[in-house]
């Protein structure tokens, strides 16, 4: 299964697929074509032959009804060789079914991968040169501006986990806490479980100084309200919770992979579940099944 800190970034752009522009943007921004609406397309890249094709997401920039341009998105946190020869049939495959331009944008949280992953790939015909777009830490703006992070939440939600450990912490933290108040509570919950899982130690305690007495600048009921959750539930009981929330998620990434359908009541039984051990079961399980009814028998 998707580790944890792979998980969340494929999340946050099926949450918001508009997020897989902007970093786009990030890395090139004359890449990226106007378009009307972003929508998140089947990952699953194979053809009928027996090698398996599937990359983490893919997302359709639509103009009017057209697709302007196709963007797959990999997270990569460590050197894959195996990539280097996927990469360019990703590519391949998905321009040839949606007959539109497609780009691929490689996310690496680590510098020395982000580097590895933007090596030019020689394909071997003359003049065929495969060079990854990668956005790596020093691509990922720093969200400092809670206007900006209220535009964007997910956005934010990057920044801080990938400048959380810099000087300018308190800020990103309390930009990120202010765009968090703009969604749906359980959702930032997640969101903010998750960033907390994935910060250093320092880092964590600062955030969770600001969810508990907010700053000069900035007090957030959401944050307080979160934090007084966690802090009345036990250190251990919310760690737990946060775990099993975290391997739910990343179950229903594997079962929507699988192209196993999920009802809404399925989705919302699953991300319920807080019993870790429950969730393991599942997922053994997700290997396998063809149907949620096999999942849950």
């Amino acid at each position: 299964m998707p580790t944890r800190e792979h998980q969340i970034w494929i999340e946050l752009i099926r949450e918001r697929p508009s997020l897989a522009a902007d970093l786009l943007g990030c890395v090139q921004p004359d890449a990226v074509p106007v378009f009307a609406e972003a929508r998140v397309e089947s990952a699953d890249l194979t053809e009928h032959h027996p090698t398996e094709y599937r990359a983490d997401t893919v997302v359709s920039l639509l103009s009017d009804t057209k697709i302007a341009m196709a963007v797959i998105v990999e997270v990569q946190r460590h050197q894959d060789h195996n990539k280097l020869w996927s990469w360019p049939a990703y590519l391949a495959t998905l321009r040839a079914r949606q007959r539109c331009p497609v780009v691929l944008l490689v996310i690496s949280p680590q510098r020395e991968t982000a580097q590895w992953c933007a090596r030019p790939i020689a394909l071997g015909h003359p003049g065929l040169v495969f060079k990854p777009l990668v956005l790596g830490p020093d691509e990922i703006p720093t969200i400092i501006d809670p206007q900006q992070a209220r535009t964007n939440p997910e956005l934010a939600v990057l920044s801080a986990m990938a400048h959380g450990d810099g000087t300018d912490r308190e800020k990103i933290f309390t930009a990120m806490l202010e765009g968090l108040e703009n969604i749906e509570s359980e959702q930032a919950q997640g969101y903010i479980d998750e960033v907390l899982a994935i910060l250093p130690e320092a880092a964590r305690d600062v955030l969770e100084e600001i969810m508990k007495t907010g700053t000069r600048e900035y007090k957030s009921d959401f944050a307080r309200g979160y934090y007084g959750r966690g802090k009345a539930d036990g250190l251990a009981e919310g760690e737990a919770r946060g775990e099993a929330r975290g391997e739910a998620k990343m179950l229903l990434l594997v079962l929507d992979a699988r192209g196993i359908e999920l009802s809404d009541d399925t989705r919302a039984k699953i991300l319920e579940c807080s019993d870790p051990a429950q969730i393991e079961e599942w997922g053994r399980r997700a290997a396998t099944i063809n149907s949620t009814d096999e999942l849950f028998a």
